[in-house]
Parts: structure tokens; sequence; C-alpha cells
């Protein structure tokens, strides 16, 4: 099986990093029959830390989605917050998992309120919208951010450890009974936090990346939906898709 792994950002040193942490945890997830197959957004935002960069990395998704789907069997939006998520669903007739959207589903089947931890504050009402879009409810998820936006935590991210551990605390006291780390910069961080806390996290940490593989791996496709029309502007591999 071969599964397409999108990283909405521009970033391409991130999507190796991915792809290698990706590629170490297969075997591990049960998951040793996939093939990872890398891609970076065209164009954008290096690392989305806004609504702005959000909306265009939906676009950019959709041109990588026309141009990657037909030689792989599922697609992985590796991005907290999966821009364009449900449009890329309709536009490539093969599984398209997203990166919150897995983590919320694979958390909220085993816990009946989790959190979720990532870098940047202005993902919070982000997030929390989104999990309200995906139709759950408030209650059951808690959206925590620390200062660090993604692409520094990536970076520096024994710098960002302490914080984290301090969020993921303030969230079980609040009643969570799972945590998860969620964004492309966070990816590979889950076993260092729970090691941090080992003395005093009674609760599981989840990896989104590792979540958004399970997801990917068994998610089922969705049918081609009826928004064909004439388009200008876009790049050849999209308007193709989009001819009616």
């Amino acid at each position: 099986m071969r599964i397409l792994l999108l990283n909405g950002n521009t970033d391409g040193a991130m999507t190796e990093r991915m792809l290698g942490l990706g590629k170490e945890a297969l075997p591990r997830l049960g998951l040793g029959h996939v093939a990872l197959v890398p891609a970076t957004a065209r164009f954008g935002a290096r690392y989305i830390a806004s609504r702005v960069a959000a909306a265009i990395a939906g676009h950019a998704v959709l041109e990588a989605v026309a141009e990657h789907a037909g030689g792989v069997d599922a697609i992985a939006i590796a991005c907290f917050g999966d821009p364009g998520l449900d449009a890329a669903r309709e536009l490539a007739g093969i599984p398209v998992a997203g990166m919150a959207d897995a983590s919320l589903a694979i958390a909220l089947a085993a816990h009946p309120r989790v959190a979720l931890l990532t870098g940047g504050a202005a993902w919070v009402p982000m997030l929390e919208e989104f999990a309200i879009s995906r139709g759950w409810p408030r209650g059951r998820v808690l959206v925590r951010a620390v200062a660090p936006t993604g692409d520094m935590i990536a970076r520096e991210p024994e710098r960002a450890l302490s914080l984290l551990a301090e969020a993921a605390e303030a969230a079980i006291a609040a009643g969570a009974g799972c945590v998860v780390l969620g964004g492309a910069g966070l990816a590979g961080l889950a076993s260092h936090l729970e090691q941090r806390l080992a003395p005093r996290l009674p609760v599981p940490v989840l990896d989104s990346l590792e979540c958004l593989l399970r997801h990917a791996a068994t998610a089922l496709p969705v049918p081609p939906g009826p928004g064909r029309a004439p388009t200008t502007g876009l790049s050849p591999a999209l308007a193709a898709k989009l001819a009616p």
C-alpha cells in the first residue's frame, strides 16, 4: 500500500523529518506493508499558524492531491487542522485522512474527554471550531496550546518539552483522559513527553502523525462529488481533475 504523506506547509525539511519518523513508526503500528510517498505544498506558508495560511494551504493541498492521487492508494494530510480535507476527499476518489481528524477519532474512541495540545495560540479557536465541525461536542475536546509555534518546537524540541509537560498536566487536571500532541512540528515528541512526565502521567499521550498513518491505512474512499465545472488560473492537474 502506498500512502501520500502530504505536508500542507511548504517546509520541505519538515516533510523529510515526518517521512523519517513515519517510516520508523510503520512496523510498530502494524503497517509494515505501507510505503510512504512524500509531498510538500508548492505554495503557501512555511508553517501554518493563522486562518489565512490555512485557507491558502487548502488550495495547495488540492493541487497536490490532483497531481499525486493517481499513483497512491491513500492520502495523509500531514498538517494539523487538515486544510482542504473534505474537498480533498471529494476530489481524490481514494481514502484521504487528516491529522487532526484522525487523532480525534482514535482518541475519542477510547476516552470520553481528550486534550489536543499544539504550538501557537492562534490554533486554539481554530481547532475548537474544527472539532465542532467534525461533530464532537465542545466538552469532549479540550484544546490547549503553548506559545512557541510548531516550527519553533521542531527546531528546539527540548526547550518546548517543559512547556508541553505543564500544559499536558493542566489538561489532565481539567479531566482529559488522553493527550494528543498535534502538528507536524510536534511529530515524534509524544514518547519524550511521556518519559518526562512518567512519574506523574496517568493518561496516554498520542502522536498525531502516528494517528494519521493508522487512519490513512484503514480509511474508506469518498465518492467524487458533483462539483465539476470549468475553472481558470489553476494548475493543469487540478484543472483537469475539475473538468466537467
